[in-house]
């Protein structure tokens, strides 16, 4: 009964939770443009999805919560096309930065995810009609998996990731193992991961690794030449900076001077012009942006290239000797693993304990962590040139691929 109580209690102030965040980024959608996109673009989002949908077909449902969750699960999407060309997908985004570059994704449908709600969850399954649906990594919404799993419509979960400071692994975490029931089977990065959840009586779960390994290698194999970075670095070796935030390009700014022999690449998280302009002040050497450089420039005024578009940092890895990620100072380091297939050591702030990855390639001599300018010096200093570093990195990425084919087996039998 107590128990009972309890996950209605929790029900009660999850649903209450929803619409105050709903209310709250509505207020700040009057000045703030990212929230704006997430009210705008779930505006009318069911006659959206009624127009483009043809509810009497079945569907594949994937969900990602941003580009990097996409870029996450998109082999698993990518190999069920493949093998089932007739298979018509949905792909849903909660955040504007992945439905914002993937809206046009040729594979499927791309949308907004409506808010879950009760009313909401039962419309839009009624709309898209999924024979499976598929999230990748985390966004556990309660309607949403409670309806799918009412219907009796499988529900995986892929390069699943757990820790134990999650609700779910809490004496008052009843309401959120209720969500995770609903799941068909987890597909999970750890054996931590595979632990807890078999811990709270959830048995149906494969330690498979991380999808993200045959992604990067895929892209790594077959990389897009970009001719105006080749121009600028010419024969020059390259330190890539990728999603990169004040914090570490205020580091960063130590390192031309000091190398002038290095070209160096910058690719930041934010691609606004008071970003970009706060990256030209750090570097008093000088800079260009790349929507300004033409292959009519011949004699570059700097060794420091700013990138100031969004798509390119997956294919800028293929020309650099070593990488920074960007992040470190922040929420988190961004995506190390890129960089890593093309066989380039890293280097990161100190806020990579959530990341694996990070901590594999700092145990296999790929990665150093740095808090400081003079630290940051010392790594670089340490992984220019180091054939070790390069090839361990190179090495832990193709020695860990292959999840998105068993999760493909598994799902399709």
């Amino acid at each position: 009964m107590a128990r009972r109580y309890e996950i209605t209690l929790m029900l009660l102030l999850y649903t209450v939770g929803i619409q105050v965040y709903s209310l709250i980024i509505r207020i700040f959608s009057l000045f703030n443009p990212k929230a704006k996109l997430f009210i705008e673009g779930r505006k009318d989002i069911f006659e959206q999805i009624a127009k483009r949908i043809d509810a009497t077909q079945k569907h594949i449902w994937f969900h990602f919560a941003s580009l990097g969750e996409f870029e996450q699960g998109r082999p698993v999407l990518e190999k069920l096309k493949e093998e089932y060309p007739q298979k018509k997908i949905v792909v849903t985004f909660f955040s504007p930065s992945g439905y914002g570059i993937r809206k046009n994704y040729a594979l499927a449908d791309v949308f907004y995810l409506p808010i879950d709600a009760k009313s909401n969850s039962k419309r839009f399954i009624d709309a898209i009609n999924p024979e499976m649906a598929i999230f990748t990594k985390y966004e556990f919404w309660h309607y949403y998996f409670k309806e799918l799993h009412d219907r009796a419509i499988p529900l995986y979960v892929i390069s699943g990731i757990f820790r134990p400071s999650q609700a779910f692994f809490k004496w008052y975490g009843g309401f959120y193992r209720n969500i995770l029931s609903c799941v068909t089977h987890f597909f999970v990065q750890n054996t931590e991961s595979e632990t807890l959840l078999k811990s709270i009586g959830i048995n149906q779960v494969t330690l498979n690794g991380d999808t993200r390994f045959d992604r990067v290698f895929e892209n790594a194999q077959a990389p897009r030449q970009l001719d105006l970075i080749e121009q600028f670095i010419g024969n020059s070796p390259t330190l890539i900076c990728g999603s990169t935030w004040p914090e570490d390009e205020k580091l960063l700014s130590a390192l031309p001077e000091k190398y002038p022999d290095w070209k160096f690449i910058i690719a930041p998280h934010e691609i606004h012009d008071s970003h970009i302009e706060s990256i030209e002040k750090q570097f008093p050497v000088g800079s260009l942006r790349f929507s300004a450089y033409t292959p009519s420039i011949k004699h570059l005024p700097s060794n420091i290239l700013i990138i100031d578009n969004i798509g390119m940092l997956s294919s800028l890895y293929q020309y650099g000797k070593v990488a920074y990620i960007g992040g470190g100072f922040g929420a988190g380091i961004h995506n190390t693993l890129e960089a890593a297939a093309f066989g380039l050591p890293v280097i990161f702030g100190p806020k990579h304990d959530k990341f694996q990855e990070a901590k594999d390639l700092i145990a296999f001599g790929a990665a150093k962590t740095i808090v400081t300018e003079v630290e940051l010096i010392k790594a670089f200093e340490e992984l220019m040139g180091n054939e070790n570093a390069a090839n361990a990195a190179k090495k832990y990425v193709e020695d860990k691929k292959g999840a998105t084919d068993q999760i493909i087996s598994m799902i399709t039998k």
